[in-house]
């Protein structure tokens, strides 16, 4: 009698799908797989799906937006990567999938290796604190610029920099950006600049020739093509620059030790210039606000005190003991506002010319229909000036009393009377009323 067989068991597809999922995860993960990226996709959710093969073989590969925020290299078909991550199978349709958590280039894993080991140590000593960063110059005086002659990046700079600000002096310091020598040279265009930098003039001297900020820019490339910009000694010299840094070298995606040391890291070599420019049309602007506030300011000073002079000349016409008090009064007053007035456009005056002096072109023509627009406010304030009326040959006649004569009805023949001129009075007498 034969003994009856077990019956095989009879798995639920989902269950299978497990199982065969946890055994691939107790065999092989994690696991690090080298392969040629095909039909690479990124989802509007930010995952990313592609397929990484070989000459014999591919496996699908997902890649979620947590791990594909990290990646630090734009990933195109075709490119040879390493990647880490997990085996598992997609139940929905039954597939062996690799659940990709880090990617690297392969052919730039030492490379990039060395790289993460300096950033660290050089993190670890404090070159990338931002206590460290200073703040960009509000309008430097003048820009340097350390890039290779024959890179298009200069072409993006001086393009900006002329569209923006083509006032304001480009030094350019010229090194080869890529190549065994460059770090080297980079540091030395970088040292040349800092030496101009520290020439500067001092306390009220001539414009300097230095910069006031520098930019250091390149192309995009792969992590080979920017090696000089990962190297120690020139982070070290950028570290110790004296004036601030923007570096903007490769594309958005690209970061290197050099971005991590600046003071500013631009996501492109036009993108560094645009920082340190701010259009003229906004200076341009800005100056006009000026302008007109200036102006509102003197215009509503003129009116009050061209209230207080009419008051004042009001109670010194009619008669009354306290008439050469007024006078006094009224000389007084006038002299202070004089004097306020003075020193009110001398002071936006100064400003002014500090304006025009940053502002070397097109500004000329606005800033001179400013002070002659001041120089009429400043002659008309000096007519309502009463002490001009008697210097024109005119005397301000009263009676021994104080008391202003108007009208030749107000004096009798024999009448002492003083004459106050713009130099001294006289003492007169009525002959006789004409």
């Amino acid at each position: 009698m034969s003994t009856p067989q077990a019956m095989p068991r009879i798995w639920a597809v989902a269950d299978l799908c497990q199982a065969v999922a946890d055994a691939l995860d107790a065999r092989f993960n994690p696991v690090s797989v080298r392969g040629e990226i095909s039909s690479f996709v990124r989802a509007a959710s930010g995952h990313c799906y592609f397929t990484l093969k070989d000459s014999s073989g591919q496996i699908r590969c997902a890649m979620f937006k947590r791990s594909a925020g990290l990646l630090d290299f734009p990933v195109r078909d075709g490119d040879l990567v390493e990647v880490r991550g997990r085996l598992g199978v997609y139940a929905q349709r039954g597939d062996l999938q690799l659940v990709v958590e880090s990617m690297r280039q392969a052919g730039a894993g030492a490379l990039f290796e060395e790289f993460l080991r300096l950033k660290a140590r050089l993190q670890a000593e404090g070159l990338f604190d931002t206590g460290r960063k200073r703040e960009l110059p509000l309008m430097p005086r003048a820009i340097g610029l350390v890039t290779s002659l024959g890179a298009a990046a200069l072409h993006d700079v001086v393009t900006a920099l002329q569209r923006r600000v083509p006032h304001i002096p480009l030094l350019l310091a010229p090194a080869p950006v890529q190549g065994a020598g460059a770090p080297a040279l980079l540091a030395q265009a970088l040292e040349a600049l800092y030496a101009m930098a520290d020439a500067d003039p001092k306390g009220g001297a001539p414009a300097p020739a230095g910069p006031d900020v520098i930019l250091l820019v390149r192309g995009g490339g792969s992590i080979e093509d920017l090696r000089a910009f990962n190297d120690e000694a020139l982070a070290r010299v950028i570290a110790r620059s004296p004036v601030p840094i923007v570096c903007g070298v490769g594309h958005e995606t690209d970061f290197t030790i050099a971005d991590f040391v600046a003071d500013l890291r631009a996501p492109t070599p036009t993108a560094a210039a645009e920082l340190v420019a701010p259009a003229r049309e906004v200076w341009l602007g800005a100056l006009e606000l000026i302008e007109g506030r200036l102006r509102d300011a003197v215009t509503d000073r003129l009116d009050r005190d061209a209230q207080r002079l009419d008051a004042a000349a009001a109670r010194l016409g009619r008669p009354s003991g306290l008439a050469s008090a007024q006078r006094v009064g009224l000389v007084s007053a006038a002299r202070r506002q004089r004097l306020a007035t003075r020193v009110l456009l001398a002071n936006r005056q100064q400003a002014l010319e500090q304006l025009q002096a940053r502002l070397l072109a097109g500004r000329g023509r606005g800033i001179e229909r400013l002070h002659e627009r001041l120089e009429r406010c400043r002659l008309r304030l000096g007519l309502l000036d009463p002490a001009l009326v008697l210097q024109r040959g005119y005397a301000w006649i009263a009676d021994t009393q104080g008391h202003t004569i108007t009208r030749a009805d107000q004096v009798r023949a024999g009448q002492p009377l003083r004459a106050t001129l713009a130099h001294g009075a006289i003492d007169l007498r009525v002959d006789a009323q004409a």
